[in-house]
């Protein structure tokens, strides 16, 4: 028996409806004598907002591992439709629950077909349909071996100086992907080609002149030209350390100074100490030649 329909849009004699009791997934069909254009094929000019997409728990996701791609766009929003590769139709579509402003699009299990880049629209009441939001980039990882990350000339670096990161895999002779961690969203990412040195595949990443930013813990990943989005498994971290020798050259010249201004106080107190000594044995041997001189006998002391 046919559930309740949700009409998206209409146009001369054909309608565009949705089956309600098809769950989640939109069931799209259409009625009418002839050929029409459906609403995901058209934008129309409204005022409407610009949808967001992100992916739960982030864009890069371990082989196996679900993720959630979120739309959000407006309260009223009657379908969400999510676009794989800048597809011209939907790759899935979503009506939103509980009169939410956003639709969720679950992987359950992440593979190398849901690499790639993904968009979302929506369609609001008035046969509106929004702009296709930012695109969003899902990358798959642990599909190959682990390349080897390590800094030329060191990992330690002067502020203002250079330092190169070599990336290098015997396997995945595409793209290498350089990633540093540290709460960027998406994470800060590098590109680089691979040439072949001492028999394996290498990428070079010049940093530099670094600053403070470029202290952090960084990893690298291979890939295949023809799967740039399907990466390998994580290289063990490398932290690359940033040195500032202004800073400690001031603080060194402060510690300095202060040692200084220590010795400088011992030193007066010393001389003031040694003063006070000559001046009484003066008196004091003063007095005794006055004592002599007058007749008189010393006392015990």
């Amino acid at each position: 028996m046919a559930g309740p329909n949700l009409v998206l849009g209409s146009s001369g004699d054909c309608e565009i409806r949705v089956d309600q009791m098809a769950g989640p997934d939109l069931v799209l069909s259409i009625s009418g004598d002839r050929l029409c254009q459906g609403p995901w094929d058209q934008v129309q000019a409204g005022d409407v907002p610009k949808p967001s997409i992100w992916a739960d728990p982030g864009p890069i996701i371990t082989k196996g591992s679900p993720v959630t791609i979120w739309c959000q766009g407006s309260l009223q929003a009657g379908a969400y439709g999510l676009y794989k590769e800048r597809g011209s139709e939907p790759w899935k579509t979503r009506i939103p629950q509980n009169s939410s402003n956003k639709a969720g699009f679950l992987i359950g299990a992440m593979t190398p077909s849901h690499a790639g880049l993904y968009q979302c629209a929506y369609y609001s009441t008035g046969d509106i349909l929004s702009e296709r939001s930012d695109p969003l980039l899902l990358v798959l990882t642990g599909v190959y071996d682990a390349p080897s990350l390590s800094a030329q000339p060191g990992p330690v670096v002067a502020s203002g100086g250079k330092v190169s990161l070599s990336c290098s895999s015997n396997l995945t002779s595409g793209p290498f992907h350089l990633l540093k961690e540290g709460g960027a969203v998406p994470p800060r990412h590098m590109e680089a080609e691979p040439r072949i040195h001492a028999g394996r595949w290498q990428a070079i990443f010049p940093l530099g002149p670094v600053s403070p930013s470029h202290r952090g813990t960084y990893r690298c990943y291979g890939s295949l030209s023809s799967y740039p989005n399907v990466w390998s498994q994580p290289s063990a971290p490398l932290h690359i350390e940033v040195t500032d020798y202004t800073v400690e050259n001031l603080i060194r010249m402060g510690v300095a100074g202060l040692v200084l201004v220590v010795l400088g106080v011992l030193l007066f107190q010393a001389r003031n100490d040694t003063r006070r000594i000559h001046d009484a044995a003066r008196m004091e041997t003063q007095r005794q030649q006055c004592t002599v001189q007058s007749g008189g006998a010393l006392e015990p002391i």
